[in-house]
Parts: C-alpha cells; structure tokens; sequence
C-alpha cells in the first residue's frame, strides 16, 4: 500500500493512494487522528486493527502533499557512509570526522536530526547564507519502525518494519565540518525533506531497489539499496541493542555516492535549485532551495 499525509480544503488529511487512478482516497478518521499523519495507522496496525474506511476519491492534482509524519515523535536515526562509494568519496572530503578509522566503517555510524526539520514534498529547504554557504543533498531510504523492540537480533528485524519512505538529508557541509558532531549541520529547518508517500514493507524488495538524485534535471546519484554495506536488519539490530525503538520512529539509512561534496570543487545547491529524490517503488521527492529572508 502506498498511504499519503495531505492537506485538502485546509485541513490534513491521510489517505490511501492508487497510482493507477492518480486518486487519493481519505481515511475516516477525525482531525485529531488525522494530525499524527501515518502514525495513527501505525498504531492502529500494532493494535491489530483493520485500517479506517475511506471516503469520495480525490484527484491527486487536488490535494497538497506533506510529509507522511509531519512532525516525527522524536529524533530521526540516521546512518553515515553507508554505500562503498559514498564512505569513500565523503572520507577523502575533509568533512568527515570519523576518517581517522579509515573510509569504510566497521560499524554503523548513527547521528540523527531533529524532527523540526521534517518538511513535505514541494516544500522549500530554506537556508540563511550567514549560518551556511554549502548546502548538500542525500537521498535515503528511510525505514519506519511499526513494532517497538529493545534488543532486536538481525534474524528478526524486518518484523519491526511497517513500511518504508525518502528522505532527502539535506546538510550544511560548512557546519558539519565545524563541529565535531553532526546534528547542527544535519537539522537546520527545512533540511528533512520526506515523502512523497509511505509504503508498506511488502512493497520494497530492500536488495534491489533503485535511488536516484536529481539536481536541475541532472543525474547526480544513481545507486541501489542492494549495495548498502551495512543492511537494514543490521542497522536495526545495532540501534536497538540498548535503544528501545518505537512505532513510528524513522531511520535514514544511508546515501550513494554522487553528493555534491564529491566533486572537485564540490557543487553545493545554490537559491532556486530543484533537487528531484527518487526510489523505485515509492516515487519522488522535489524540493527547491530557498534563501531564507529574514529570522521569523
């Protein structure tokens, strides 16, 4: 199932999505569940319950699309060089404050961003020139946890998953070079973009599933989930083996080569870039980069 958080006449909404029709049909639920985005459906799916009923169809070109969770219950996980390519390009790029351990993690590397940062398709990634001048894009799959769990084995993983989305990690390279932490320059606001849609897990086959970047119409990454070097269950198993992981926490897994910081000089987004992120399977995710005006 492909489940969208919307807005319609106002108002948010969750809906069931079918690709064939371009419709989008609303569940019944009342606005305050409708708040949660898909988190209300996560919990009703743990609860054991059957989704809402839907109402009257809308066209796709009707509504405005948010992010599935609009405001994530907590810190989203995020996983760092986690493709072969990427681990090396993002070593050699003098950002990377875990190189001294070589290009290639033994273990997964976890940071995370806040969930002020989550912002919806089509949505502006605002940046201020006078906090960053170097701002990046990675495409991620991003798992969403249904099932909590506290030392969850790799065998068992998967059972914890509801479904998955995108995520583009947006980041001020300039800060995350500043510190040695990633989280200031990770969660700027706006920097999260996620969507367009959520789907369940029986929708993506996680060792072979293409994500792909987009910059102005230019392809620059182009890989696939089969090539992540540490896999979903093994990023799963290492967070929860002393982190309780809850339904409808969020964990970016990573992205492929091909970020802006790759290139030599780097190419960081300027005001007015389109940057398109998509995986087979769930769609894409478009933003444009906005210089922000002011501090309200």
């Amino acid at each position: 199932m492909k489940i969208a958080t919307f807005k319609h006449a106002g108002e948010r909404k969750v809906g069931l999505v079918e690709d064939n029709t371009a419709t989008i049909n609303p569940f019944e639920v009342t606005a305050e569940q409708a708040q949660q985005g898909i988190q209300y459906l996560i919990e009703l799916h743990l609860a054991g319950k059957d989704l809402p009923p839907t109402s009257t169809a809308l066209g796709l070109d009707e509504v405005t699309l948010e992010a599935p969770l609009p405001r994530p219950r907590r810190n989203l996980f995020c996983v760092g060089k986690n493709y072969f390519e990427h681990a090396h390009e993002f070593s050699s790029s003098g950002f990377d404050s875990s190189a001294a351990q070589g290009a290639v993690p033994e273990h997964p590397i976890v940071f995370s961003k806040v969930p002020e940062s989550v912002t919806g398709p089509g949505a502006f990634i605002e940046f201020d020139p006078e906090v960053s001048s170097a701002i990046d894009y990675e495409v991620e799959l991003a798992v969403i946890i249904g099932k909590p769990g506290r030392g969850i084995a790799r065998a068992n993983a998967l059972d914890h998953v509801w479904g998955y989305t995108i995520v583009n990690d947006v980041t001020a390279r300039d800060l995350q070079g500043r510190y040695s932490q990633w989280l200031i320059g990770k969660s700027q606001d706006t920097f999260c973009p996620m969507g367009p849609v959520a789907v369940t897990r029986d929708e993506i086959d996680l060792a072979d599933t293409g994500v792909r970047t987009w910059v102005n119409g230019e392809k620059r990454q182009d890989s696939n989930t089969g090539l992540l070097i540490f896999d979903v269950p093994t990023i799963i198993e290492t967070i929860a083996a002393g982190v309780t992981l809850l339904p409808g926490d969020v964990i970016a897994t990573g992205t492929p080569a091909g970020v802006g910081i790759g290139f030599k000089p780097p190419r960081y987004l300027v005001d007015g870039d389109v940057v398109c992120c998509e995986i087979d399977g769930i769609g894409r995710l478009e933003n444009t980069l906005k210089q922000r005006t002011g501090q309200g």
